[in-house]
């Protein structure tokens, strides 16, 4: 039995980060049906093991249940979205300090690299390419950091995201041209050995400059 109860949960954590990928690149956007079935037919495994990865990611709130319809990726309305993107500001801006003395020159180079090529997006703008490039850019910057509990609170941000990051830069795509810029800041904060609470503002105020960005494109599109 204790050997069953072990492969059960092996399984669990497999389909876990089977689904949890495929939200967090877009493949499963919000309101996709999960039906339980197919996901476990996809993954040669009972049912048993997907419906306790599914009530993993309802508690992280990336998938929700409806009666009569079942499991579907989580819906973001404007108030969710606020709420996450604030977040994200705040914890994404302390990973990035912890980090910010763990980067090597090699990793500001990369960054710094991968901001140029966001910035030759910019004549023929890709929001999805864009925003991958994005993501990539901001992990290099965090990724470094020592604290576990808060890198994990960075990594479920993007995901919670994920349904709408595409939609944010394509609705505002003016905010991308910024939001190079500010890149280049925060680059330099860290190169220059900058006060961690200068890195923390920059790195916080930078993405809630992009919601910010959304909601004023929100507000002028009610008029």
């Amino acid at each position: 039995m204790a050997e069953e109860a072990v492969k059960t949960t092996s399984k669990s954590e497999l389909a876990y980060e089977w689904l949890r990928e495929r939200i967090a690149r877009h493949e499963y956007g919000p309101g996709y049906r999960l039906v339980l079935a197919e996901i476990a037919g996809a993954l040669d495994m009972s049912v048993v093991p997907v419906r306790e990865a599914i009530r993993r990611l309802e508690a992280e709130r990336l998938v929700t249940f409806e009666r009569n319809v079942g499991a579907r990726v989580a819906m973001v309305d404007q108030n969710e979205y606020v709420h996450a993107m604030q977040t994200l500001g705040v914890v994404e801006g302390v990973a990035t300090a912890l980090s910010a003395p763990q980067l090597s020159e090699e990793n500001i180079a990369r960054a710094r690299r991968v901001n140029e090529r966001m910035i030759a997006l910019l004549d023929h703008f890709d929001a999805h390419e864009f925003t991958a490039l994005n993501q990539q850019f901001h992990s290099l910057l965090f990724e470094c950091c020592p604290n576990p509990q808060i890198l994990d609170l960075v990594h479920q941000g993007w995901t919670r995201l994920s349904g709408l990051r595409d939609s944010t830069f394509a609705f505002v795509p003016d905010r991308a041209h910024r939001s190079v810029e500010e890149h280049e800041e925060i680059l330099r904060l860290i190169s220059a050995k900058a006060d961690p609470l200068d890195i923390e503002f920059a790195a916080r105020n930078h993405r809630w400059a992009t919601m910010q960005a959304f909601l004023d494109a929100r507000e002028r599109a009610k008029r």
